[in-house]
């Protein structure tokens, strides 16, 4: 079978695209027949070797951490699951990923995929819809009636996070470039801050009960953060080289976000999908050869959306 894999850490450059052989699940594994997958920033930081503290990989090690397909064998004890199910999942981070035509996957990571969008856009939600859900839910412990703060809410994890906070019965006020201003409305946003013409600590002129932080944002204004929190609130971060501050004297807790794959969340973010309440928004579908090429652009901040790679 065909594979993206990288031998040695660094640039873009280490990606190839090669013959690799064809796995083979063992107990409690299932092979999928890939359909897609996607772009992950932190599949730049892997390959570059610089995540090898929290995120572990063996070389040669393929990217791809989200993945949709159709399940092709199943390895002993696998139930649930049955050859030419449609699937979606977000994969073990330190395991091969699914830039090949053919994945192993763990079968307690996998659910069905929606029937709402193309197989091949399913690819699109799982690692950053699980990392929204898990902050507002999971970490935040968002309720109805509340105020939140998504700032950077122009990416993918964040416009997830303005629909599902939005269907929680928050207020949503979410920061976002001019180019991102009006997705981030149709998403729910009750406020835009334009973060290029405004400081997101003198935009937000009322307390919040939980800011989710996706943005990185200088190490100053982070640490000011809990200023914008209600006491019993939170301050959730994902730009984890970066610690969530919190502001024990007001009881603001500060949360450091790891997703962590999920098969029951994904399942609820599933059923949003198909029953329409949760849109997948894909920027560019780009085949399995491009994905250097997208490497190469994200490291020149030259990505914009989802992209996702079709096999």
């Amino acid at each position: 079978m065909k594979a993206v894999r990288f031998h040695e850490f660094g640039g873009p450059e280490v990606l190839v695209h090669e013959d690799v052989e064809q796995p083979v699940p063992a107990a409690g594994e299932v092979l999928v027949r890939v359909t897609s997958t996607s772009f992950n920033p932190v599949e730049g930081n892997i390959r570059l070797g610089v995540m090898q503290g929290p995120i572990p990989v063996g070389l040669p090690h393929t990217p791809g951490l989200d993945v949709a397909g159709t399940v092709d064998a199943l390895g002993e004890g696998v139930t649930g699951l049955a050859v030419g199910d449609e699937v979606v999942g977000f994969l073990p981070m330190t395991k091969p990923g699914a830039a090949a035509e053919y994945v192993l996957a763990p079968a307690e990571v996998l659910t069905t995929a929606p029937k709402g969008v193309p197989l091949a856009d399913a690819a699109a939600f799982p690692l950053v819809g699980l990392t929204a859900y898990q902050a507002l839910f999971d970490h935040g412990q968002l309720r109805a009636g509340q105020r939140v703060l998504v700032n950077g809410a122009g990416g993918p994890v964040g416009g997830y996070a303005v629909q599902l906070a939005k269907q929680a019965g928050a207020h949503v006020i979410a920061t976002a470039s001019p180019r991102s201003a009006e997705a981030v409305r149709t998403a729910g946003a009750d406020e835009v801050v334009d973060h290029t013409a405004a400081d997101v600590l003198s935009a937000v002129t009322e307390q919040v009960d939980l800011v989710l932080n996706l943005a990185p944002v200088a190490p100053e204004v982070l640490a000011q953060l809990p200023s914008l929190v209600r006491p019993g609130g939170a301050v959730v971060n994902t730009t984890i080289w970066m610690p969530a501050p919190a502001d024990e004297e007001r009881d603001v807790r500060g949360v450091n976000l790891y997703v962590r794959s999920d098969a029951k969340q994904l399942a609820k973010l599933v059923a949003l999908v198909d029953s329409g309440e949760l849109r997948v928004d894909v920027a560019e579908r780009l085949p399995l050869t491009d994905v250097q090429a997208v490497h190469v652009r994200a490291a020149a901040g030259e990505v914009r959306g989802k992209v996702v790679f079709v096999v």
